[in-house]
């Protein structure tokens, strides 16, 4: 990786910690509020992220800036590592960016959590090779919104960002 592409992702994970601590999504309350469908702050700010995702690279696709290299689906892989996720930030209230964020914040419950991730993320590096011979590689076709084959992305994307403003809108708080 060059100088200038490592610069450019330190500074891009600065502000996107700066922007979810100043979204309140780095508060360990408003994270269990979350999980217990009390709280939307957080689906409002992750629904708000796909939006201005999905149309900034469809933006970019369109202008020729950008490429997408979409990976084939590998369900058992997928599932097993949602679980893992899901159970983590089940018993921490904190997902890898919110809890670097809280750390950020000076949380020191984020502390624990941030160390967990790591040795977790160590451990897995360590054991990947037998972990990938437990889990099959089952690989189907990527899955895409449109854009394939010639068609246009740009008016289900428009849908789904209406939609997905319209969600955000109705989301209580």
């Amino acid at each position: 990786m060059s100088t200038a592409k490592a610069l450019k992702a330190v500074l891009f994970g600065i502000a996107f910690g700066f922007l979810l601590q100043k979204g309140g999504v780095a508060e360990f309350h408003i994270l269990i509020g979350a999980l217990l469908l009390e709280d939307f702050t957080v689906m409002k700010i992750m629904l708000s992220a796909v939006v201005v995702g999905m149309v900034g690279i469809t933006i970019l696709r369109h202008l020729g800036w950008a490429e997408l290299s979409i990976e084939k689906l590998q369900p058992a892989r997928n599932i097993v590592g949602g679980l893992i996720f899901g159970a983590g930030f089940a018993f921490s209230a904190y997902c890898p960016g919110t809890g670097a964020a809280a750390l950020g914040q000076l949380n020191g419950d984020s502390l624990f959590m941030v160390l967990g991730m790591l040795v977790g993320s160590y451990c897995f590096a360590l054991l990947s090779g037998r972990i990938q011979k437990w889990i099959p590689i089952t690989e189907q076709k990527p899955v895409r919104l449109a854009g394939s084959r010639g068609r246009s992305e740009v008016i289900p994307v428009l849908v789904v960002a209406t939609s997905l403003c319209t969600a955000i809108a109705l989301l209580p708080g």
